[in-house]
C-alpha cells in the first residue's frame, strides 16, 4: 500500500535566463535546467541519501518533460531506483488559442530513454492531459480522476515497493497534487523550484482525494539558497477560474488531440 507520496517541483529552467536555449528532446517549450537547477536537483537528492532508508522514496514517477527527467535523474541515481514516466503529471497548459493549433506532448518512455538511462518504460501512462490545454477546475479534475486510477494501479504493480513514492512535476500540477490529495481545492500556496511535499496516509482511509495528511508544502529547507521562482495559482486566476488563452505549437492545428484521459476503465479503481 503507499503510505506516503513526497512531490517536488522540477528545478530553475534555461528559459528563464536565457532565451537562446535549445531543446535537447527536439520538443518544442521544453526547456532543460540550467546549471543552477542542476545543483537543486543533486541537493534533493542528497537531502532524500539524509533519510533513515525507511524513509527514502521506494519508486520515482516523473513528469514527461526533459526538466522533470533531469530533475529525476540524481535522485534515481542516489537511491537506485529507476524513473517512471506519467503523463498524468505533465506540465499544465491553459486553453489554447482557437486556430493557433495544440500544446505539445512528451514522447513515450521509451523514446525519452534514448536522454535519460534511468528511465524504465515498463510503467504504462495512466492519464493523458488534453492537449488543447485546461482551465484551473479542469486541471484539479485532471488530478482527481488520475490519483483515483494512479495510486491503485501502483500498488497492484509494485505491491511492497509501492509504499513510499515520489512525483516530480510541474509547478501548477504539483500544487493541483497537493490539493486533490488533501481534498482541498482552496488550499493556497506557492510552489519553488525543487521543493518538497510530503503526504501520510490518514490511518483507515480508503478514499484517494482528500484521505492524506500534508506533513510539509513546498518546504525548501534542503535547497543551499532556499525557494526559488516561486508560482502559485493566484498568480495566474482571472475571470472565475478561467485563464488567458495561450497559443498552441504552429503546424499542429490538424493534429488529432489522442489520447486523452484515462487509460484504465474507471470502474477498475476500487477507490472511487
Amino acid at each position: 500500500m503507499v503510505e506516503k507520496i513526497y512531490i517536488a517541483r522540477h528545478g530553475f529552467r534555461s528559459n528563464w535566463i536565457n532565451s537562446n536555449w535549445k531543446s535537447v528532446t527536439g520538443l518544442e517549450r521544453d526547456p532543460p535546467l540550467t546549471a543552477y537547477g542542476e545543483t537543486q536537483a543533486e541537493e534533493l537528492a542528497q537531502h532524500f541519501l539524509s533519510l533513515p532508508e525507511e524513509e527514502r522514496p521506494t519508486a520515482l514517477f516523473s513528469s514527461p518533460y526533459y526538466r522533470c527527467l533531469q530533475t529525476s535523474k540524481p535522485v534515481a541515481n542516489a537511491l537506485d531506483i529507476p524513473i517512471y514516466v506519467e503523463h498524468g503529471v505533465a506540465e499544465w497548459y491553459s486553453p489554447a488559442t482557437p486556430g493557433t493549433g495544440l500544446h505539445p506532448r512528451p514522447g513515450s518512455a521509451a523514446s525519452l530513454k534514448e536522454y535519460i538511462s534511468e528511465i524504465d518504460p515498463s510503467w504504462e501512462t495512466v492519464w493523458y492531459p488534453s492537449r488543447k490545454g485546461e482551465t484551473v477546475e479542469e486541471i484539479h479534475n485532471r488530478i482527481d480522476g488520475f490519483l483515483k486510477l494512479f495510486v491503485p494501479a501502483v500498488e497492484q504493480k509494485f505491491h511492497e515497493q509501492a509504499a513510499r513514492i515520489l512525483i516530480v512535476s510541474h509547478a501548477a500540477t504539483t500544487i493541483s497534487l497537493v490539493m486533490s490529495l488533501v481534498g482541498d481545492r482552496n488550499f493556497r500556496f506557492k510552489v519553488g523550484c525543487c521543493s518538497l511535499s510530503e503526504l501520510k496516509r490518514r490511518p483507515g482511509a480508503s478514499n484517494i482525494v482528500g484521505g492524506w495528511e500534508a506533513l510539509k508544502v513546498a518546504d525548501g529547507k534542503h535547497l543551499g539558497a532556499g525557494p526559488s521562482r516561486e508560482w502559485g495559482f493566484k498568480d495566474i486566476e482571472v475571470d472565475e477560474g478561467r485563464v488567458v488563452d495561450d497559443p498552441g505549437v504552429s503546424g499542429t492545428e490538424d493534429e488529432a488531440d489522442d489520447p486523452v484521459g484515462p487509460q484504465i476503465p474507471l470502474h477498475m479503481s476500487s477507490n472511487l
